[in-house]
């Protein structure tokens, strides 16, 4: 029986930055993967094997990922992380062939939204002022933190203007917000997209600060060199020079309790690993305490709530990856080139309104009108692709349960995937003729290939139901810690939630190493 400090279940990037932090303060881990190869959704693939073309099916934006502070106490740009911030970060281009660029100069950002209203110009301009105390002085330090219960919180932000201006904020949905402030459809269209349909359902109140704390903030999208993987191994780099281990092809059976404290897990082969101080779960909360834990182990109040998590309706991802042999150029270029150095393009967004029309369909399980959104990496970085070729994606939100049933999606891939490249070609007329190989990954696909992420929710779990703050994942486990002594939680379905943030695990170490009384 292997004899460790702490036993982690998964190797996410969440369980990684855990595990960094852990295996550099002297213990000894080890990180225990269902996959082949660690990273989640931090995942970059050969496509076709051999061929040299690299695609990133899972993650490829993150959002200000050399500012976290993970990135930087773990040293990771030293150990093979290195990251692009294009200048022109986000384009939406409409119908007409016409853009709102989010740019690293906000002026920039500021002259297109005022080729179609003045009005929402001086608006965005008046939040980004306005909100920039809120963001530095309260929300980002609030996510680099344990959470505080929701009435100590609210107690909190009361005393100070900043506070009191979040509250107030929040009281809206992200569609209110925008709906109250701004003015021109398509400047809402792209505002909440920024936002955006990644993120929350625009209708949840509660999330109506999103906008603002946007159009304050300087952090912008950001791609890793080499693709998303680049990341993981960059960890799993700091984490093996650390003496940690990382074993893949693992499949756990039993997280094994004695004592009412949880000592280590069952393999699968009937193999024991033994956990002396902790077992960390960065798996989705019923994977790991209704499957994994025997029911004698959680209490019935526990077993309930874990039962009713929820995972987010408009999740699920349908991808279409083209190799090509030459880069998408945009007809919205002729007016604007720089549209074609835009690390993120959005298309199919007109009109504010199509929000509530996605969402219909959806909560029908029927397809939307495409609004899609992706890149062409290669053009800022040349090693995803043979010399002088170059790969491009496009991503979308659709439903997994097709009809009903998600094995529709067998059928429907292929045709949606021609739709999808038809409304791109229009507004990248040479696309078509480029293509030398497509890719199509389905929301089925997803599940299959990362199993926490149930019916494909790349958050891993719903912001509404009170899944929020200290609430999340739900009520009594907001704090990492679970209802069974020395098991704790680490992963997206934890605060602050999903996307490549590494919070969740960069929160879960400090609350484990205040447990294990870990001084740095």
């Amino acid at each position: 029986m292997e004899q460790y400090d702490v036993v982690i279940l998964g190797a996410g990037h969440n369980a990684l930055v855990l595990q960094a932090y852990l295996a550099k303060a002297g213990l000894k881990t080890i990180a225990l993967e269902r996959r082949s190869k660690p990273g989640g959704g931090l995942d970059t693939i050969e496509y076709p094997a051999g061929s040299g073309f690299l695609q990133n099916p899972h993650s490829f934006f993150h959002r200000g990922i050399t500012s976290m502070p993970w990135f930087v106490d773990l040293q990771l740009e030293a150990n093979g992380a290195h990251y692009i911030e294009p200048n022109c970060n986000v384009s939406v281009i409409n119908r007409d062939h016409q853009a709102i660029k989010w740019h690293r100069d906000f002026n920039v950002t500021l002259q297109t939204v005022r080729e179609f209203s003045a009005a929402d110009a001086d608006k965005l301009e008046y939040w980004h002022e306005t909100f920039r105390p809120v963001l530095t002085e309260i929300l980002i330090p609030e996510l680099r933190r344990p959470p505080v219960p929701t009435e100590e919180r609210s107690h909190l932000l009361h005393q100070s203007a900043a506070g009191r201006l979040l509250l107030k904020v929040s009281a809206l949905s992200p569609l209110e917000f925008v709906n109250r402030e701004f003015e021109h459809p398509f400047v809402k269209g792209a505002l909440l997209f920024f936002n955006g349909l990644r993120e929350v359902d625009l209708r949840l109140p509660g999330f109506g600060y999103h906008i603002p704390a946007l159009l304050a903030s300087d952090t912008l999208a950001q791609m890793c060199v080499g693709g998303s993987e680049q990341l993981a191994l960059s960890l799993c780099k700091v984490i093996r020079g650390a003496d940690g281990e990382i074993r893949c092809n693992c499949d756990i059976e039993e997280i094994r309790v004695s004592g009412g404290r949880s000592t280590g897990v069952r393999l699968t082969t009937g193999e024991i690993i033994h956990a002396k101080r902790a077992v960390v779960s960065s798996l989705n909360p019923q994977q790991t305490l209704l499957q994994l834990l025997a029911s004698e182990h959680v209490p019935s109040s526990w077993r309930e709530k874990a039962e009713r998590f929820r995972y987010n309706l408009i999740a699920p991802l349908f991808g279409v990856y083209v190799n090509l042999n030459s880069p998408v150029s945009y007809r919205a270029a002729d007016n604007d080139p720089e549209i074609n150095e835009s690390l993120m393009t959005v298309l199919g967004l007109d009109d504010v309104s199509q929000f509530s029309e996605i969402v219909e369909h959806h909560e029908q399980g029927t397809i939307p009108p495409t609004v899609m959104w992706g890149s062409c990496p290669t053009r800022f970085d040349p090693s995803q692709s043979p010399v002088d070729q170059h790969t491009a994606f496009m991503w979308e939100k659709l439903p997994m349960d097709v009809h009903g049933d998600r094995d529709h999606w067998n059928d429907l891939a292929e045709d949606h995937a021609k739709s999808m490249t038809e409304l791109w070609s229009r507004h990248a007329p040479g696309l078509r003729d480029s293509i030398l190989g497509v890719r199509v990954q389905s929301p089925l696909e997803i599940q299959q290939t990362l199993h926490n992420m149930i019916d494909g929710d790349l958050l891993v779990g719903s912001f509404d139901h009170g899944q929020i703050g200290y609430n999340r994942p739900f009520e009594g486990a907001g704090h990492y810690r679970t209802c069974v002594a020395g098991l704790y939680m680490c992963g997206s379905s934890c605060f602050p939630g999903g996307n490549i943030t590494g919070l969740p695990g960069y929160n879960c170490q400090q609350v484990l190493k205040a447990d294990l009384s870990i001084v740095d």
